[in-house]
């Protein structure tokens, strides 16, 4: 009897659990929502990343702005890489070449590298299948219950396609050769859809010109641009010549 009487006495009451005053509703919330009542650590917000393929170049650039709370601690950070596969069609990738994998990632540095490990494994594993090999990295994204709790956004890009891959465990493609991740992507996914046809523009001045407004609206993204361009190959540019003969033509 006394035994049972402490256990009731050092079990605590729900009253004291639950805030005074709020509805069942928020008190689910606040206790389900983890990283809500996570010991007051900042948050690291903020990056802008676009990705523009035009007249056979693909150009991915990104801020440098790195943001702890309210205060700017760095503004010059790289978020943009090139990694190169092992062997490609059996030929040995060298870092001099433009050719390569650019990578561009949002979110936590640290997650955001992890992810990064990955998916050059994934691409040695499955040499010169972008697709297949980021298919795979979302994937044991989605499933593995370690990689679950990385928060990050990455967009990837080769010569022959653009994607986006996300914690969901989604691989998105671009449809209209523009990709963009990150706090300011909606503004710079925007300008550059409405410039990518303007002609003198190559997708560097897009990319430029694009995250120009992303940092103009968003607080997180600064001017001090990273970026990283592909050539590709077999891809005719055409000239202003051929492009007036065919508007005469129709």
């Amino acid at each position: 009897m006394m035994q049972r009487i402490t256990q009731n006495f050092l079990r605590p009451s729900v009253s004291r659990i639950r805030f005074a005053g709020a509805p069942a509703a928020t008190q689910r919330a606040c206790f389900s929502n983890t990283s809500a009542v996570h010991d007051g650590a900042p948050t690291w917000h903020g990056t802008t990343i676009l990705c523009v393929r035009k007249d056979g170049k693909v150009c991915m650039m990104g801020d440098g702005q790195v943001t702890q709370g309210n205060m700017v601690v760095k503004p010059n950070a790289r978020k943009i890489r090139r990694i190169f596969p092992k062997t490609v069609g059996g030929n040995e990738q060298k870092d001099g070449e433009q050719s390569g994998v650019i990578v561009g990632f949002a979110g936590s540095t640290a997650d955001a590298f992890t992810l990064l490990e990955r998916l050059e494994g994934k691409l040695d594993q499955y040499p010169g299948q972008l697709a297949r090999s980021c298919v795979e990295l979302a994937k044991g994204w989605r499933t593995d219950k370690y990689l679950r709790r990385l928060e990050a956004s990455l967009l990837v890009a080769d010569e022959n396609v653009a994607l986006e891959i996300t914690g969901n465990g989604d691989v998105l493609e671009s449809t209209d050769n523009v990709l963009s991740v990150g706090s300011g992507s909606p503004f710079a996914l925007a300008a550059a859809r409405a410039l990518q046809d303007q002609e003198g523009l190559s997708a560097e001045d897009v990319c430029r010109k694009a995250m120009d407004i992303a940092s103009d609206m968003c607080v997180y993204t600064n001017k001090c641009y990273k970026y990283e361009v592909i050539n590709l190959k077999d891809v005719p540019v055409q000239s202003e010549d051929s492009s007036t003969a065919m508007k005469q033509n129709n």
